[in-house]
């Protein structure tokens, strides 16, 4: 498999298959193929899995990609964005938030997990239920807007406004915490909690809140 990445406003990733490889996208980031690619929509893992991926947001099945003879597949993202690749070997599972997966090559597993502290599943506006992605393939992920790319060292910690946060290593702690003083809480606009990750591992932050333009779509 080879990939590029292009654009700059709403990026595309470019796949490039050699003859019986396969790839795994999100339902509806299928742009164009070249003829000697089959695709079909299946679960990924079986129907118990398919459906756990219900209850964290995403659709219950994936688009699978096999390629007959060597071809090009093209994926993009339904929102403007940066797209992100992910090693599993070198980098760990990777947490993601609805939407953010793209798609994968390789061997991967994705299943859904709870947030760790009750208090991140209830106000730290990543909701009750995240998708873990696991296995030794390479994952494509999709932020909303612009991408801020951060690696945490072991103790280091980020706080994130709710909303913002696309994906984090899995290795990482992660809480919410309360923003502090009524007026801020009031009128900051980004309600009483935040989300804080500490390290190690990497954390991307997309510029723009999830659930922003939806009226548009």
């Amino acid at each position: 498999m080879e990939y590029e990445i292009k654009g700059v406003i709403n990026q595309t990733l470019s796949v490039r298959l050699a003859r019986d490889e396969r790839f795994w996208a999100g339902k509806g980031n299928l742009v164009s193929y070249d003829e000697t690619i089959d695709w079909s929509v299946k679960p990924l893992g079986g129907v118990g899995k398919a459906v756990s991926r219900v209850l964290s947001g995403e659709s219950i099945m994936l688009v699978h990609c096999l390629a007959r003879e060597a071809g090009t597949i093209n994926f993009a993202s339904r929102q403007p964005g940066r797209v992100v690749r992910w090693d599993l070997q070198e980098q760990g599972d990777v947490t993601a938030l609805s939407g953010a997966f793209l798609g994968a090559y390789g061997e991967i597993d994705i299943r859904v997990t709870r947030a760790r502290r009750v208090g991140a599943m209830f106000f730290g506006g990543a909701g009750l239920l995240l998708q873990r992605i696991s296995g030794t393939g390479t994952v494509f992920l999709s932020t909303k807007g612009d991408l801020v790319d951060t690696q945490l060292e072991s103790g280091e910690t980020i706080v994130v406004s709710s909303g913002n946060l696309a994906a984090f290593s899995s290795e990482c702690d992660y809480r919410i915490r309360s923003v502090r003083g009524c007026l801020r809480k009031i009128t900051g606009g980004e309600g009483f909690f935040m989300t804080e990750l500490t390290g190690p591992g990497r954390v991307l932050v997309q510029s723009m809140k999830r659930g922003a333009g939806k009226q548009e779509r």
